[in-house]
């Protein structure tokens, strides 16, 4: 059972990002940000998911939000698959699994009859002031990307 964080702050988190960024909570004050696990670059689900945040990207800044994509793959890895895909927002590098750690997101999955800790695809939204507003956890991306659009068109 995952730790439920809405209504409660935003974890701190620290990492290296694309485009020779690193990124801290510190780096959102004042903006909403809409921060999203994910498992793995490159593979059709992930795309998928990226590919939404990033056809809706506009709506976000309208609406003072910042998207900020994390998985476990490197930095190499993500500036491929952000060049790629065209993405507009940065992605951030969890190689020893910190922030996801802190999100609670790593969970037993299971495929092909083995058993692995993985990345469960999940989205929290974070309020200009730092607070936990939704989480999404064992995200389906079919529709997911509208509802954390509609979601932030509600905050202030």
């Amino acid at each position: 059972m995952s730790k439920k964080l809405e209504g409660k702050k935003c974890p701190k988190f620290k990492g290296e990002c694309t485009s020779n960024n690193t990124y801290s909570n510190k780096d959102f004050d004042g903006k909403n940000l809409v921060i999203f696990f994910y498992p793995k670059d490159s593979t059709p689900g992930c795309t998928t998911e990226g590919q939404d945040f990033r056809d809706n990207y506009k709506e976000f800044k309208k609406n003072n939000t910042e998207i900020l994509g994390v998985s476990r793959d490197s930095i190499k890895s993500h500036e491929n698959f952000k060049d790629k895909q065209s993405f507009p927002f940065e992605l951030l590098s969890d190689p020893d699994e910190k922030v996801c750690s802190a999100f609670d997101v790593m969970k037993l999955k299971s495929m092909y009859g083995r058993e692995y800790i993985g990345v469960d695809r999940s989205t929290f939204l974070v309020n200009k002031k730092g607070v936990i507003i939704k989480e999404w956890r064992s995200v389906k991306v079919k529709g997911h990307v509208d509802e954390v659009l509609e979601m932030a068109k509600s905050l202030p």
